[in-house]
């Protein structure tokens, strides 16, 4: 078990959901994930985070998509956490690699996605490229609402477990 692990298990309620709260951005998982303690190790934390994650409502999956800036942006919705911030920025640093074509071509495409989805584009930034992340907004743009809803709660699963290994690991910088 991890240090991280160790130590969180035993905190105060309120405390050790305020503390997951950004790896995710809702509520609901983060007390869910909390009220299950202790947890003996990393493997089936990540587990029960799929399993929390899965049984949440769509309002609960709303609140974890509020959280996040819009792709290509570093600016952080009101109310995140610096830690979630920090997150945000080292998961989509390779879009400042990009050529400004493709910036651009993203800011455009994220706009058009909030008109069509009324939220922010979501996707798993982690290891893909300016142009690849254009290519997957693209082809999101034709999917139907329910669709969208689903791809974007599994961009989200995965986000959730990357940021839960770099909390359990301290990972905050890399």
């Amino acid at each position: 078990m991890s240090d991280v692990l160790s130590r969180w298990n035993f905190l105060p309620a309120s405390a050790a959901a305020n503390e997951i709260l950004p790896c995710c951005g809702s509520k609901a998982w983060a007390d869910a994930i909390t009220a299950r303690r202790p947890w003996p190790d990393e493997k089936v934390l990540l587990t029960a985070s799929d399993e929390v994650w899965h049984s949440l409502s769509e309002s609960d999956w709303l609140e974890a998509f509020r959280s996040h800036p819009r792709i290509g942006e570093s600016s952080t919705p009101k109310g995140v956490s610096p830690r979630a911030a920090t997150w945000s920025e080292q998961e989509q640093r390779s879009i400042a690699q990009g050529g400004e074509a493709v910036r651009l071509a993203l800011a455009g495409a994220n706009r058009e996605y909030e008109r069509r989805f009324n939220r922010v584009f979501i996707v798993c930034a982690t290891g893909k490229s300016p142009e690849e992340i254009l290519k997957i907004v693209q082809r999101r743009l034709n999917n139907d609402e329910r669709t969208e809803l689903l791809e974007v709660a599994e961009q989200q699963r995965q986000i959730t477990q990357i940021r839960l290994r770099k909390w359990l690991h301290g990972l905050e910088e890399r």
